[in-house]
C-alpha cells in the first residue's frame, strides 16, 4: 500500500492502547500509516504519539460517531464491554458495533477488523480446535454479545480475530485471576498439564498492525493466540520465577482436590473460570500469522520478564480483579 489511514476504537484500553503504540511506532519509523484514535474521554498519557489524531466518541451514542471514519481506509474495532450486565454488554458490543458499521458504510471504508475472544466457544476443555470446529456456546453476557458483534462484522465482509488469554502490561484479568486461584488452591493444578492459548499483548498488537498495513484483510474468522500453546505449569513457574506468584511445585493436586479446595474458600473466581485457567483451552492459531506475514516470536512467557514489575505492583496494591467475565 502507498499508505494507510486507520480508525482505531478502544484506543485507551488494554489491547487497543498496545495496538495504538505499535501503529505509532511504525509511523515514527517511516511507515506511511496514520491513526485516528477513538476514546470515550481524554487520552491518558499518550496525547503526543506521532501519527495519531485523537477523537472522542461513545459507541452507545450513534450521533457521536458521525464522520468518524471519513478519510479512513481501515477500521480496527478494539472497543468492547468485557463485563457487566446483559443490557450494558448488548448496548456496547452489539448496538455500538452496529452503529459503527452504519458509519463505515456511510463513508465507504473498505476494511474492518473486529477483536473478539476465544471465550465465545464456552466451557472446555478444548484441544487444538480449528475455527468453529465446535459450535460457539458462550456462557456470559459479554461473550454472547461479542459473538453477536462478530456476526455483524462478518456479514459486512469484515475480519474477526479470536485471541485466547492476553497477558502483559495492562492485564488486570488473567494474572490477577491466577493469583487469586493460587491463594485458594495452593498447589500445582492437575500436575500443571493443561495447555492454554495465550498471547502477549505486544505480540497481538504486532499482528493487528501487520494486518492493518497489508494491502487487504483476509476476511473471515481467525484464532489469534501464539501458535504454540502454553503449559499451565510453565506459566505458573515463570510467574513465580519473576516474583509475581509463589512457587507451588512441591504440591501436586488432582483436579478434583483443586475444585474441592476452591469451593471451600470464597472468592471471585468461579469453578468455570478456574477450569478455564487449569484445563486444556487451546485453539489452532497458525493460519493468521502466515496471512499477516508476521513472525509470532518466542511466545508469551518470554514477555513476562518485562511485565513482571507491573504485575508485582498491581498485585501488591491489592487491586486484583480476578474477573474473567468475558470468558
Amino acid at each position: 500500500m502507498s499508505g494507510s489511514r486507520v480508525l482505531l476504537t478502544g484506543a485507551g484500553g488494554f489491547i487497543g492502547s498496545a495496538v495504538l503504540r505499535a501503529l505509532s511506532d511504525a509511523h515514527a519509523e517511516g511507515a506511511d500509516v496514520t491513526v485516528r484514535a477513538v476514546v470515550r474521554g481524554a487520552p491518558a498519557g499518550q496525547e503526543h504519539l506521532p501519527g495519531v489524531e485523537w477523537r472522542c466518541a461513545d459507541l452507545t451514542d450513534p450521533a457521536s460517531l458521525r464522520g468518524l471514519a471519513a478519510g479512513c481506509d481501515t477500521v480496527l474495532h478494539m472497543a468492547a464491554r468485557v463485563g457487566g450486565d446483559a443490557d450494558v454488554c448488548a448496548a456496547v458490543n452489539v448496538g455500538g458495533t452496529s452503529a459503527l458499521l452504519d458509519e463505515v458504510r456511510r463513508t465507504d471504508v473498505g476494511r474492518i477488523l473486529l477483536l473478539s475472544t476465544a471465550a465465545v466457544y464456552g466451557p472446555g476443555p478444548h484441544r487444538g480446535i480449528a475455527v468453529d470446529e465446535i459450535e460457539p456456546a458462550p456462557v456470559s453476557a459479554a461473550s454472547r454479545t461479542r459473538l453477536a458483534a462478530e456476526r455483524l462484522v462478518l456479514d459486512a465482509g469484515g475480519t474477526v480475530l479470536r485471541p485466547g488469554l492476553v497477558i502483559g502490561v495492562g492485564d488486570r484479568w488473567v494474572v490477577p485471576a491466577l493469583a487469586e486461584a493460587l491463594e485458594r488452591v495452593p498447589a500445582r493444578w492437575d500436575g500443571g498439564r493443561g495447555l492454554l492459548s495465550m498471547v502477549d499483548v505486544r505480540g497481538l498488537a504486532r499482528l493487528v498492525t501487520s494486518l492493518a498495513r497489508a494491502g487487504r484483510l483476509p476476511g473471515g474468522t481467525y484464532h489469534a493466540s501464539h501458535p504454540r500453546p502454553v503449559r499451565v505449569g510453565d506459566l505458573l513457574a515463570t510467574l513465580a520465577g519473576h516474583g509475581v506468584l509463589f512457587e507451588t511445585a512441591e504440591r501436586d493436586w488432582p483436579l478434583e482436590r483443586c475444585l474441592a479446595a476452591l469451593a471451600r474458600t470464597p472468592g471471585r473466581i468461579s469453578e468455570r473460570q478456574f477450569r478455564l485457567l487449569s484445563e486444556d483451552h487451546w485453539y489452532d492459531s497458525r493460519e493468521i500469522w502466515g496471512l499477516a506475514d508476521c513472525a509470532p516470536g518466542p511466545g508469551p512467557l518470554a514477555g513476562l520478564a518485562d511485565a513482571a514489575p507491573w504485575y508485582r505492583s498491581l498485585l501488591s496494591g491489592g487491586r486484583r480483579s480476578g474477573s474473567l467475565d468475558s470468558k
